[in-house]
Order: C-alpha cells, then structure tokens, then sequence
C-alpha cells in the first residue's frame, strides 16, 4: 500500500508573468489527459538521499521559467477554446511511502495499478484543471519514485524532457546550463487564409470513429521487453542493413508480430501510427526549445500478408516512406484544415482498433537527462498506457545499446507476440557479422 505522507500547492520562488497562452490547433487535438511518467532512482547509501525541501526548492524555482505549469487549463469566455491561464496558482506536490524494494521493479510494466501507486491520479483533464502534480515516493529500500502527471497540452516528449532537465539542474545547482523555453504557440497559426493542399481525411471525427474498436483499459496488459545491442543489429540487416535506424527496423518487427499475435486475417488491412515531430521540418525550423505539441500522425498502412510474408525491409520501407511525406507544407496544410474542424471530436478517439499499432519513439528524448545529484534514473517509463496497441521504444542506460519495447495488447494476444518477438529474431539471425 502506498501511503501519502504530505500535500502541498507549491508556487513558483518568484512573481511570474500573469497571461494567457494560445493553444493551437495541434495542441487542441492532442491526447486530452495527463501524461503520466516516473523516474526511479536507486538509493546511494547516504543519509540525505534526495531531501524533500531541496526537491520543493528546485521545483518551485524550475515554475518561475516553466510557469505555464503553475496555472490552469482553462477556457476562452467567448469562443470555448482551451487556452493555459498563467495564473502563477501553483502545483501539487505529494510525498509517499511505499512497501517495496527496487527489486519489485526490474521488470516495470506500466499498469494502472503502477499508475495509482506512483503518480497522482487528477479527476478530470477538461478545463477548468490544473496543469501538473508530481508524487515523490520513498521505497522501503531507500530508493526515490518520482511520479510526474503533466497535461498533454502543456507540451510533448522533448518538452517534458527540457522541463525535468530544468528541475534537476536547480537541485544539482548547476543553473547555467538551463536553455530558456519557446512559449509562443501564434508561430502555429492558421494561414489566413488557409490552404488546403493535401488530403487530411484521417484528421475528420468520421474517421477517427470508425477506427474505434471495444477495446478498454481493463483489455489491456502490458509489456516491457528489452532487445540487446545483439538483436538490434539483426533486425536491422534483415530490414535492409546498418543504413536503416533502430526505430525503423524494431518496429517493422513489432508490427510483422502484432499481427500474427492477434490473428489477423491475412486480407486484412493494418495501420501504423507514427507520430512525426514537425519542429525542424517547418521552414524556417521552430525554435529547438519550442514549447507545446508541433506534432502530427502520419501512418503506413499494408494488407497483412504482404506485411507478414515480407522481409523485415518490406515494413521498414512503408515507414519511410510514410515519414518522408511530411513535409512544411504539408504540416501547414493540416493546421488550416484543422481550422474548419470540429477540434473537441477529434480529442474523443477512444481505443484503436486490434488491426492499429501507435508506435512512438522516445530514442532520441534526452528522457533519462534526469540527474538531481544522485546519478542518472535507473528507469524512465509511463505508468499507464493509453490503450491497446501503444508501443514506445526508449533507450536502457544499463545495457549498452539495448532499448526497452513497452507494448500494450489485448490479454490473448501478449503471450503469443512475447514468444515470437524473440523467435523470430533468433530463427532469421544472420549467420554471420560483426558489431
């Protein structure tokens, strides 16, 4: 049992600015909830092992420059658009005990069970609603959980990264290497007028329902499976050599094996889901430091034989391509024909159906760049995924050149697609190479 120890509305250490923050049309459709995410830190051995003061301390200084989190989602009085209200209010801020040991967490899967226990669960994402709480929970063994749930509006994966690298700077003392964050979301605007150029029919709420399917949480386990800088390699000659990335190749397997795990058809038609990050391929490029969700869905899409039957190459060329499409004006395109969209239907997708795979990719995310004085997290995960068919792939910093493949899936087709994940590497290894 988890036990809360303390709660605190923690303010920013200075006067912040008092406004409100457009969101644009990317931020409005993205998922509406809170993302939630832990860091697990091995106890070191010492007695002041992560100090409660000194994490509120650095936290309430990281709010003065990240201060659109200290406020509330809120919503325009004329057009009922959400915007962020920077009213400078504040964040919750728990300590937690828990009756565990590091060990209870070698094989971490996000559930929502790990979700109750690490992170704070906030009744309602709708604005009005706060922006973010964080739960630090103290093991039996001395080791530190720290539970962040951070609404999606606020901002994405390399936002989220820049943030908890600004709080640990802050508790290490370590300020000058702080880069100052992009919060104007207006670069994002629709063109006026706008320009339609593309075909966006996947971003209409008609279609975004007839891809949902019953599938639930409680349909839903998880996996966390990790692939060694070995298996890597394989994957990557057999989806056309060293010249194609890690992403591209582990995926193109995952997919070839969620679809036999889940007995599709073979004149079925699957999607891949793959979310693009648009910040350097708008022209001119958004600041690096650019906050909020510059993201869109793209998707490649296959009958299931040809995806089955198929070298690895085959799954890893329609990623590609699927990628290459997104281009500034296409980027453009989509934020103009978001205009004349109905952006409240586009929030409510519900779960994907069993023939769709979301894959997101956290390799690049400096994510583990979480050090607040005491070495590197042992582990950065979510804590609950959003549904069958997500899947995140994210580096493991004890396995040298190893990444973690955190999957969801229905019940009876996990066991089936853990087999043959690895079976198949195994049975199509190439004879021969070198590392």
């Amino acid at each position: 049992m988890v036990e809360i120890t303390q709660s605190t509305l923690l303010t920013p250490s200075e006067e912040t600015p008092k406004h409100k923050i457009w969101l644009s049309n990317l931020d409005v459709i993205a998922a509406r909830g809170y993302t939630p995410t832990i860091y697990v830190y091995p106890s070191i051995g010492v007695k002041d092992f992560f100090p409660v003061e000194a994490m509120k301390a650095a936290l309430a200084k990281a709010l003065v420059i990240f201060y659109p989190l200290a406020g509330r989602l809120s919503r325009d009085p004329e057009t009922g658009r959400p915007e962020i209200d920077c009213t400078g209010e504040g964040v919750n801020f728990y300590t937690a005990e828990l009756d565990a040991t590091l060990d209870d967490f070698t094989d971490f899967a996000p559930s929502t069970e790990m979700r109750k226990k690490l992170v704070p669960v906030i009744d309602s994402a709708d604005p009005p609603c706060v922006m973010m709480v964080l739960q630090m929970t103290r093991l039996r063994c001395g080791g530190i959980i720290l539970g962040f749930a951070i609404h999606h509006y606020a901002f994405d994966g390399r936002g989220a990264s820049l943030f908890i690298k600004t709080i640990s700077a802050f508790a290490r003392g370590d300020t000058g290497t702080i880069p100052a964050p992009f919060f104007d979301r207006s670069l994002l605007r629709a063109r006026s007028p706008p320009s339609v150029s593309f075909d966006h029919s996947d971003y209409t709420p008609k279609v975004i329902q007839s891809n949902i399917s019953s599938n639930t949480s409680s349909q839903v386990v998880c996996a966390n499976l990790k692939l060694t800088k070995e298996q890597i390699h394989s994957l990557k000659i057999l989806a056309g050599g060293e010249r194609v990335s890690t992403f591209r190749a582990v995926v193109s397997h995952v997919w070839k094996c969620t679809c036999i795990a889940r007995g599709l058809a073979s004149d079925q038609e699957t999607q891949l889901l793959l979310p693009v990050d648009l910040r350097g391929r708008f022209n001119p490029p958004l600041p690096t430091t650019y906050i909020g969700n510059p993201t869109l869905r793209t998707k490649a899409v296959a009958k299931v034989e040809d995806l089955v039957n198929n070298t690895l190459e085959f799954g890893a060329n329609l990623i590609q391509k699927a990628v290459d499409n997104i281009t500034d004006e296409f980027g453009r395109s989509l934020i103009d024909h978001l205009e004349a969209t109905d952006l409240e239907a586009l929030c409510k997708r519900g779960a994907m159906s069993n023939t769709s795979l979301m894959a997101v990719s956290w390799l690049s995310v400096p994510m583990y760049d979480a050090d607040f004085g005491w070495g590197e997290p042992l582990l950065m995960a979510r804590a609950q995924m959003y549904g069958s068919g997500y899947v995140y792939l994210s580096r493991v910093p004890a396995m040298s050149g190893g990444i973690s493949v955190i999957i969801g899936l229905e019940p009876d087709s996990m066991q089936c697609f853990k087999k043959i994940l690895y079976e198949e590497i195994e049975a199509q290894r190439p004879t021969s190479y070198n590392i």
